[in-house]
């Protein structure tokens, strides 16, 4: 068996005869430069997506809200508004960070490598505020200049002028500028694609780029907004497909009757409901009681939906009778008269203020208006505003009666039939009145001929 003394002095010896071999290693790897990090070029492009993305949605709100003001304002400064959006985002963005926000979500950075061999590149923390105020002005400035210029060539017919005017060759010349920057835009992309350096033609004009936050950058790809974005799709699809088959009136109705029956006598105990008299009360409440009907007094040769109509609505438009519904006499149930006036007083010599066209008679046995009384039911039935099962029907307005249908009011030729009585016509043609038209067409033809000799 070996001594522990003398396996520990092997060890020591050991150790001390490599300890210039790892001097030599540690040596050898401070000098090798850093790994550079990988150049995710897809990272960068998705950036400037997101960029846009985001201006567009919040465009978006802006353009609706200006769409309901005014129309007009929104088309006419639809550029200026984007500028804004754009300078509102690059001041809390690129100008106090560094880094847009699409670049912050991809893991990006901007840095600026001076144009001298050997020196430094600066963080994106530290970029120049003489740098920045000049990519702003190319990236956001020139695109604004540019669109309002195009526009206002366009509004002017720049292109259809003659080829000597000079807002013909201002438009050639606009032409030509354009496709000599989609060219370089392009060139420029390929050598992106190359090298991955410089994304667009103002990062390589003043030399910054996009570089990675961390040395180690991951691949991987999170579908959690996506998988998000797929499950409110779907859902607004089924409610796109279920909703119409809703019928959401006869939905809010019951809904409505439920919660009107509901008081607190029906959820209260029988004997709470005792002790309290509630009972009481609703066999009270539930006792019919006769009534007449808002307009009961108003005279029958009018319509009582057309008489309310004009009493509650002024007319604005016209000064002059802006108030004349003001000055309508005041018809209501609390009359003193046992029934209403057949006729209007007055209307020998003129027409009722409010006539009926049309008339219809309802079960209750009142006259209105055909438009009147059908647009009302109609109206009820579907607000629900009305009495009886669901808040369906309309009371009349003379009776207070629930309506449930209308037939049209017949006449005889030799008179009117109605619950308000008949009245005999009669129309007597004698040979006082009766006309001669064949003397009356040979007057008028001697006059026209005295006419043309005179």
């Amino acid at each position: 068996m070996s001594n522990p003394s003398s396996s520990t002095a092997t060890w020591q010896r050991l150790w001390d005869e490599s300890q210039p071999r790892l001097v030599s290693i540690r040596q050898s790897l401070n000098e090798q430069l850093p790994p550079a990090p990988r150049i995710t070029r897809i990272g960068k492009l998705d950036a400037e997506l997101l960029d846009q993305e985001l201006v567009a949605v919040l465009q978006e709100p802006v353009s609706k809200a200006c769409n309901i003001l005014n129309s007009a304002f929104k088309a006419r400064f639809e550029p200026e508004l984007t500028l804004l959006i754009q300078l509102t985002l690059y001041k809390f963005s690129l100008w106090d960070s560094g880094s847009s926000y699409g670049a912050k979500l991809q893991g990006l950075k901007y840095v600026w490598e001076p144009g001298h061999k050997g020196s430094p590149s600066v963080l994106a923390s530290s970029l120049p505020r003489a740098l920045l105020l000049t990519h702003g002005a190319i990236t956001l400035l020139i695109p604004y200049l540019h669109t309002r210029i195009r526009r206002h060539a366009l509004s002017q017919a720049w292109p259809d002028a003659p080829s000597s005017d000079k807002r013909r060759k201002a438009w050639e010349l606009l032409t030509r500028l354009e496709s000599t920057h989609s060219l370089f835009a392009l060139l420029n992309f390929v050598a992106f694609l190359r090298d991955g350096r410089y994304r667009t033609l103002t990062d390589r004009l003043l030399r910054i780029r996009l570089v990675s936050t961390q040395r180690l950058t991951t691949r991987d790809v999170s579908y959690e907004f996506m998988n998000r974005q797929m499950v409110w799709h779907a859902f607004t699809e089924f409610l796109l497909f279920f909703l119409p088959l809703v019928n959401t009136r006869a939905l809010s109705r019951r809904i409505g009757k439920l919660t009107s029956q509901l008081s607190w006598s029906t959820l209260l105990p029988s004997p709470v409901r005792s002790a309290c008299g509630l009972s009481v009360r609703d066999n009270e409440a539930q006792t019919p009681q006769a009534r007449n009907g808002k307009y009961w007094s108003l005279p029958l040769d009018q319509c009582a939906i057309c008489y309310e109509d004009a009493s509650t609505n002024l007319n604005l438009t016209d000064p002059a009778n802006a108030l004349s519904s003001l000055s309508n006499p005041i018809y209501s149930a609390s009359s003193n008269s046992k029934s209403p006036p057949e006729t209007t007083e007055g209307s020998v010599d003129d027409p009722p203020q409010h006539p009926i066209h049309t008339p219809y008679v309802t079960d209750c046995g009142h006259v209105y208006c055909y438009v009147c009384v059908t647009s009302r039911m109609i109206r009820t039935a579907d607000d629900a505003s009305g009495s009886g099962p669901g808040g369906t029907r309309w009371q009349c307005l003379r009776c207070g009666e629930d309506v449930t249908g209308v037939d049209r009011m017949e006449a005889g030729v030799e008179g009117v039939e109605s619950d308000y009585g008949s009245d005999e016509i009669s129309f007597g043609y004698g040979s006082s009145e009766d006309v001669d038209f064949t003397d009356l067409s040979g007057s008028m033809a001697g006059d026209s001929e005295s006419g043309e000799s005179v």
